[in-house]
């Protein structure tokens, strides 16, 4: 059986909400601390710390 070089590491990225021009500015559901999205924003938003430990996470590690 043959696969694609990196096939398994590679899944497709969730679309992200526009960042917001100015406040109000949503908390991030992780941590708390202001997200760089408006608070309009549906859905689970994660400040910039945050996503990068989520990418992190779930980036492929071998």
């Amino acid at each position: 059986m043959t696969t694609e070089s990196g096939a398994f590491c590679t899944p497709e990225p969730a679309p992200r909400p526009p960042k917001a021009a100015e406040g109000p500015y949503a908390r991030c559901v992780l941590c708390l601390e202001p997200t760089e999205y408006a608070e309009s924003v549906k859905g689970v938003v994660l400040c910039p710390v945050c996503e990068w430990q989520e990418a992190q996470r779930t980036a492929c590690s071998g």
